[in-house]
């Protein structure tokens, strides 16, 4: 019981209850929802959103860990700047320009290997994803622009780049045809004999091993220190002798970085996923923001988000069987990431009540 008390007190624990309360009451609210929209079927509809890949077998299981990979490196790159103080809601611009210089790489450069083409377009792709982010990092650093501001504006100024050279490079008479790899297509390394049927590539390893090398970085690192340090007081960082300025143009480099990545393993698989000039912004890098906030922004919790949002939003697209929109999802996921907002207060609550049970033991 000592132990337990002991868990409880610790602020990992706290976020922890936190993001479960959001996810059951998330879940519930989806649930009135559907009740309210067909009471007859309510029970099996919502049965098949949590029942998620699992409804399709491993061919399910295998499409929910594809969908997951680029949601959980924007998780990443919002939960990376948040952990340092920033707020990166321009992942979808950053996550758009990485999937196009991917692409442009994988289209053009035949001179590449195959078997090292698609290293040298995600690494690209994250580079172009990293400056695309480095310059909210400048601004932010010199000019003090708020970065929400800024990368709202970069998402769409990204957007409209991206359509411009599609048509520039590649296009039809209607301006529709989309850029395709063929020679830096993601490897499967014998998924594709697993989950058979299914989308999945090694892309899911390399976004665990990215959260994995994130998470060692900002916990048990020097560089990761300085950075949260600027982010809690960026003037008290100054004063102890830290380039406030350089770390939060780096902070936005890696948080770039990251969502560019996702964008390049997302479009460089080949499963019929291309890239149009559409004037809609890519879901993938608001989908992030979700994630981020489920898992408090910690980087080894965005790899359980990720999949957990993935999951029933692959449940939630099979609710068509029953004439239901699968829209029903963002309404869950909306109300998720609502509660997961009022984190800070369900953590003050949490702690208030195991300060008083501490208090009758004693």
């Amino acid at each position: 019981m000592n132990k337990f008390s002991g868990w409880l007190r610790e602020e990992e624990s706290h976020n922890l209850i936190a993001s479960l309360l959001a996810i059951v009451f998330g879940m519930l609210f989806g649930f009135v929802i559907i009740t309210l929209v067909a009471p007859s079927i309510s029970i099996k509809a919502f049965s098949i959103i949590l029942r998620g890949g699992f409804y399709h077998g491993l061919r399910g299981l295998g499409n929910v860990l594809f969908d997951a990979t680029p949601i959980i490196l924007t998780g990443l790159s919002v939960g990376f700047a948040f952990k340092t103080g920033l707020f990166n809601i321009g992942a979808a611009g950053q996550f758009t320009l990485g999937a196009f210089v991917a692409i442009y790489a994988g289209v053009n450069f035949t001179w590449m290997p195959a078997n090292l083409g698609w290293i040298v377009a995600i690494i690209l792709g994250t580079l172009a994803g990293a400056l695309w982010g480095l310059i909210v990092g400048v601004l932010k650093a010199y000019r003090n622009v708020n970065e929400v501001i800024s990368s709202i504006m970069m998402n769409y100024i990204a957007m409209y780049v991206v359509n411009f050279l599609i048509r520039s490079t590649a296009y039809d008479t209607t301006y529709s045809r989309t850029l395709r790899p063929k020679y830096a297509l993601l490897p499967r390394m014998g998924l594709d004999k697993i989950f058979v049927g299914s989308s999945l590539n090694i892309g899911i390893f390399l976004a665990i091993i990215v959260a994995i090398i994130t998470y060692v970085v900002l916990e048990k690192t020097k560089f990761g220190f300085e950075l949260k340090s600027v982010g809690h007081n960026r003037h008290a960082a100054r004063f102890t002798g830290i380039n406030e300025k350089k770390n939060i143009m780096l902070s936005m480099l890696i948080a770039g970085g990251l969502a560019g990545m996702g964008g390049a393993i997302l479009y460089l698989a080949d499963v019929g996923i291309y890239m149009s000039t559409v004037n809609v912004l890519l879901p993938q890098g608001f989908d992030g923001i979700a994630v981020a906030l489920l898992a408090q922004n910690s980087p080894l919790g965005i790899i359980f988000s990720g999949l957990f949002i993935s999951h029933i939003s692959y449940g939630g697209n099979n609710l068509q069987i029953f004439g239901l929109q699968p829209e029903i999802i963002q309404v869950i996921t909306s109300t998720i990431i609502y509660i997961s907002a009022l984190s800070i207060f369900i953590k003050t609550f949490i702690g208030k009540v195991v300060s008083k049970k501490d208090g009758e033991i004693v």
